[in-house]
This record gives C-alpha cells, structure tokens and sequence, in this order.
C-alpha cells in the first residue's frame, strides 16, 4: 500500500514539475517577445509605417527629377509589399527628427538626411540609396568667390541642427574669419533663397538635390564652390528595430539602389520598356495647369496627374512628373528623349505623327467648342465668324481646324498667341475684352465655367474628337503597355471618379448668397455659434469671422465633401486633419475644432512673412484655402511688382492673381494656382464678416 503512495506521488510530482518547466518556458518566452517587441517598433507592430518628414522642407511643385518625391515613392513601394500602411508625420524643427524617432513618433525618418558619424552614434541607418554634394550658394547679384579663401571675412546663414551646420562649423576651422549665423529651421527654403537674392544674407549651403528643385523655377540663386566631399543618404530606423532596417535594406538591393561595389553590370536594355523596367521609373511630361497638374493646399492635383499615378501603379514602376515650358515644348520631350509619355488632352494630327509621335487608342473626347463672352449674342453658327479674330496657339489642334475652316471662310482671321499661354489663360483674355474669340476643349471651358460667369460656349465647331497619350513612335512596347492600360481603364470606376472631380463636381466652388433677415432677427449667426466661440476663445478669433469662414467653406453644412477632398464644416483636409490629432472632421464639433485650430497654424506660418499685424488675418485665410507655399510666391511676386508684400489688398491679391499666367507661374515654387480663387474666398469672408459684426455687435 505504501509502495502505491509512494509512487502516485512520484508521478505527481513528476507531473507537477514538468507542468512547471513548460510554465517557466513559456513564460520566459513571452517574457522575451514583449521585451523585444517593446525595444522598438516592429516592421508591423502597428499595420502602419510612419515616415517622419521635416515639415520645414515645406512643399513644392515637383517638375523634374525630385531626390524628395523618390523617397516617397520607394517608401510607399515598401509599405504596399509589406502589406503596411503609410501615414506622413510632419516635425516642425529638424533637429527634431532624431528625438522624436528615438521618442517612438515614428518608425522611420526619410528627409533627405545625410548619414554622419554623429547622427550614427543616435540611430540606425538604412545602406546608402542615394548620395550628393553641398555647394556654397549665394544671390546672383552677391560679390562672387573666386576660391576656398575668399570665405575670410564673408558671412555664412545655415540652419540649425542641420548637416550643413556641421558642414559651416567645418570651414570655419579651415577659413577663421568666417563668420557663421544660425537661422531659425522653421524659416523656409524659399525664404532663405529671398534673403540671399535681396542681399539680407551674404551665403548659404544647399545640397545637389535641393538645388535641382531650385533651378527648376529660379535663376536668381548662384551655385558656387562645392562645400562637403560625398555625402550617402539613408533612412534612419530606431537603433533597437534591426527587423525594419534588414527589411529596408533588402528592399534597397532589390530596387538596385545601393552602392555596392560588387554589383554585377547590368545588360543594356533592348528597348524604351525594358530601359523603364530596369530603372523602374517612368517619366512623364505634362503641364502645369488646373487640368493635368497642379498644387493646392499642399497637395498635388490634376486628372492627368491621377492617370499617371495610377499608370505607373499598375505597371509596377515610380513616376516621375516633368513639367514641360509650353504645349509645343511638351511633344518635343517626347522627340528628344526627354520624356517617355506626354499627357494634355492631345489630339492626334498627321503634322504631329510626322515628327515621329505616337498615340495611344482615345483616352478622352472633347468638342472643339468656340468661347466668346456672356453677352456676345452674334456668334452661333460657323458663318457667323467670318470677319471675326480668334486667338489661339499655334501648335494647338483649334488652329488646324480653323485653317480648315478658313478654306471655306477665308476671312476668319487667325491671331497667335505664345505657346506659353494655357487655355484658361487665353478665356480670360477673351473675358477682359482684350481678345474677341478663341477655341476650347469643351471639358476645359466647363472647368473654366465652374468659376466664373463671365464667358460662353458659343457653338462646337465639328463632332467630339479622340484625344490621346502620347510617346515616341519608336517606342512599340510602350505604346502597347499604354493602350492596355487605357483599355481597362476607360470609363471604369477610377477614371470616371478622377473625371467627375475635376470636371464635373465643380458647382461647389460656385458662391450662393444667404438671406441675412433671419439672422437679424434671432442674432444667430449659425446652428454651431456656441461651438465656434469655445474654439474662437482658446485661440484668439474673432468668433464671427470663423462663422464667416465656415459659411464660405460649407454654407454650415458637415457633410459635404470638397473636390479636393476635404471634409467638414471647414473643409479641412483629411491628412491634415489627422496631422492635427483628429480623425472624424465630419462630426461638427470636430470639424470646427480642427479648422480653427489649422487656421491657427496657418497664421503662424503667415507670422514668418511679416504681414502688417491688421493684414495678418487676410494672409492667414489665403493660406488656409489655397495653402501657405502659394501665399509666399504672392508676396515675392507683389514685391518684384513694386507693390506691398506685407499689404494683402491691392497688392498681394494682384500678385496672387498673377500666378495663374504661365509667366510668373514658370517663376514660383508652387507653380500655377487659380488665384481667382484665394482673392474672391478672401474678399467674401471679410464682406460677410462685415454684414456679421452688424447683426451681432
């Protein structure tokens, strides 16, 4: 009987400690795994890789090949492999990546940042992927350097807790009557290159990468001595998250953008696709117009744009948008090699076949319609032009038809313009009186109708005609590509979605006019007036100025939605409403709190450009409807004027306006914009804010 016990409780005990082991086992195991998972983020912790950007970089108009747009790219190529997705965290002070990368604020930091022994000693950097220079620059009317020692006695601006401020202290030690000046890393690109031109700054430094994007639109900076040996920039990962560096790294080799010296020659490839599959990139040339490609509110927009995007989506490759100088520019890319498609609402033509182009099957069809003012009543049939001028360009598609047409009426009489003027530019012309007729797509004139009531379409001139993407006619595969491309999606849910957007959804931006009787009547100003006074309060408005706002933004409506996209009672976009820490701007409370918090930053933004405090607000407004980056172009633009650029009415406005020709559009950072727009969003909140303060003192 005792033997019995005594073996029960041996297997009991034997039981029991194996039960133990496989306890502490698991529990070590465990133990370890969150130890681990919590050293750092892991490559999918959250389902999202958050990319920390410098917000001071600000945005710009891409035109040309952009170091800054790859990043993004490639960064969004790794994301989709892995199944993750990618949200833009914005870090207001550069010297603020690194802390808050290491602060857990983001996974992984890509702003062009130079890898450097001392940010080595903080982070973890990804293989180099691409390199530059940095280069001294200065304003092309500053005393110039004839060599190294010239820089005794000069002054140098650098921003803080940048690599270039390593790169000034550098020469300092080799030049000690340098002197070196800190700026501000808020102050923006654009403000430091105006310093330098007006002579307010003797020099600066700027990478090769920064100055590509410069010489895209400026000819008043100079680039002179190269300032740093080779610098490899990386993305930087927190130090303890080796599974998301290993997975970048490997991304990089597989994309073929690392530099290592072993790399095995490629072959050359047989033809234009395979040259775009190997370097994984494909380049297309547009124009810069409300149309095809355009920035606003900081975000890049345009139909043929969305296109191209999807385009190189579908076929597996990274886009690259080139901006052409005019429309006949914009084929010769193609002729030369410049470019692999255009794309601009392009019809073909046998001129244009004969200079070697190729077109892809109809992507769009549009009437060539005539466009005269609103209360021109003589012109509506084609007889009816005859002894009549129309302005139109040259290489344009309208100026073949009226030669045609001429042949029957021979004195219609055909004017020139430059071929630097775009449609919408040329409608204006005929608005203003200073042009009698001219000739439009009809999708373009609708566009152009949707803001403006001053001009008709009179009558169309033939039957819809096919419109096409355009590439060298050498190039077979990739016309192939193109038309398999366009062949799905034709008319499907993606481009009938772009379409509406940009050409048919526009009656939103049309004013409407609200009866102020009520108002007078209760003293209310909105539904949402005790929301808006909370918020009006914390941050110092006016609260029936943004009861002004939000009536322009959504006539107090939470649930419209922008053609941009923007949401909610003041139209906030969704990722800057997520920037801001808000996630449902639909909800009015959250709408409200979101816009005028963002209308807050916008003004603290404005503050930089040093407005007159009374105008500080009309500047703050055109940057929270058309975005900051376009306001600054304004002010430069008023100021090379002779007008005020501290003054937004009767000064800044006009410059704004201004930036909708092809002219000064060419000359500015962000390229074309609507100024229309900004101007009369401007001047209509401050009439109704006016009738306001007369409703409820």
């Amino acid at each position: 009987m005792s033997l019995n016990l005594s073996k029960n409780c041996s297997e009991t005990c034997i039981s029991i400690t194996s039960y133990l082991f496989t306890f502490l086992v698991l529990f070590c195991f465990f133990f370890s795994l969150s130890a681990w998972s919590n050293d750092g983020k892991t490559l999918t912790d959250s389902g999202t890789l958050r990319i920390l950007t410098w917000a001071g970089a600000e945005t710009y108009l891409p035109r040309g090949n952009s170091k800054f747009q790859d990043e993004q790219q490639l960064l969004a190529a790794f994301a989709k492999e892995n199944a993750l997705e990618v949200e833009t965290v914005p870090v207001t002070n550069y010297e603020d990546l690194i802390p808050d990368l290491l602060a857990g604020k983001g996974d992984v930091i890509a702003s062009n940042m130079s890898i450097t022994r001392q940010r080595k000693q903080k982070v973890a950097f990804t293989s180099p992927f691409s390199s530059t220079y940095e280069y001294l620059i200065h304003g092309k009317n500053t005393s110039p350097l004839k060599d190294a020692k010239s820089l005794n006695g000069r002054e140098l601006y650098v921003p803080a807790g940048t690599v270039f401020w390593q790169t000034a202290k550098g020469l300092k030690k080799a030049y000690p009557n340098l002197k070196i000046t800190s700026i501000d890393s808020e102050v923006s690109s654009e403000e430091i290159m105006n310093k330098l031109v007006s002579g307010e700054f003797d020099l600066s430094i700027k990478d090769s990468n920064q100055l590509d994007i410069i010489a895209n639109y400026r000819n008043d900076v100079v680039k002179s001595l190269q300032a740093s040996i080779k610098r490899y920039l990386g993305w930087a990962v927190h130090p303890k998250n080796s599974q998301l560096i290993n997975a970048l790294n490997a991304f990089i080799r597989e994309e073929g953008l690392g530099y290592s010296k072993n790399q095995t020659k490629k072959m050359k490839p047989a033809n234009q696709w395979e040259k775009i599959n190997a370097n994984k990139r494909i380049r297309i040339v547009m124009r810069n117009n409300m149309s095809s490609y355009f920035i606003w509110k900081g975000e890049l927009h345009g139909f043929n744009y969305e296109l191209a995007k999807d385009f190189a989506k579908t076929v597996g490759v990274r886009y690259q948008i080139i901006v052409a100088p005019d429309n006949e520019a914009m084929l010769q890319y193609i002729v030369d090699d410049k470019a692999d498609i255009a794309l601009g609402f392009i019809t073909p033509n046998q001129k244009r076949k004969e200079m070697g182009l190729g077109f892809s099957i109809p992507y769009h069809y549009a009437s060539e319609v005539v466009v005269s003012r609103v209360e021109n009543n003589s012109i509506k049939t084609i007889p009816d032009l005859a002894g009549k001028s129309v302005h139109i360009r040259p290489s344009s598609s309208y100026w073949h038809t009226l030669e045609m047409l001429k042949q029957k009426i021979p004195d219609i009489e055909l004017k020139a313009v430059g071929e630097d003027i775009e449609t919408e530019e040329i409608i204006s012309l005929v608005a203003s009186k200073k042009y009698d007729l001219t000739v439009a797509d009809s999708h373009l004139l609708a566009l152009e109708m949707s803001w403006r009531d001053d001009v008709k379409g009179s009558f169309s001139l033939d039957k819809p005609k096919a419109q096409s993407w355009v590439v060298n006619s050498k190039n077979k595969q990739l016309l192939t590509e193109v038309n398999k491309y366009i062949s799905s999606a034709y008319r499907g849910l993606f481009y009938n979605v772009s379409y509406q957007k940009y050409f048919e959804n526009n009656s939103r931006f049309k004013s409407r006019r609200k009866d102020f009787a009520e108002m007078k009547k209760t003293g209310k100003l909105s539904p949402y007036d005790e929301m808006v006074k909370t918020y009006a309060k914390e941050y110092g408005f006016d609260w029936r100025l943004l009861v002004s706002q939000m009536y322009q933004e959504s006539r107090f409506d939470p649930s419209v939605t922008s053609w941009a996209g923007a949401q909610g009672l003041f139209q906030v976009m969704p990722k800057t409403a997520k920037q801001m820490g808000f996630d449902d701007v639909v909800d009015p409370e959250k709408g409200i709190y979101a816009g005028v918090k963002y209308l807050n930053w916008s003004e603290e933004r404005m503050k930089y450009s040093k407005p007159k405090p009374e105008e500080l607000i009309w500047f703050t407004l055109a940057a929270y409807n058309a975005g900051a980056g376009h306001v600054r172009d304004a002010i430069e633009l008023a100021k090379a004027n002779g007008w005020r650029g501290d003054t937004w009415f009767g000064h800044v406005e006009k410059a704004m306006l201004l930036l909708s020709k092809k002219a000064h559009a060419s000359q500015a950072r962000h390229g074309y914009v609507r100024g229309q727009e900004p101007v009369d969003y401007v001047y209509n909140i401050r009439k109704r804010f006016e009738a306001y303060k007369e409703i409820v003192k």
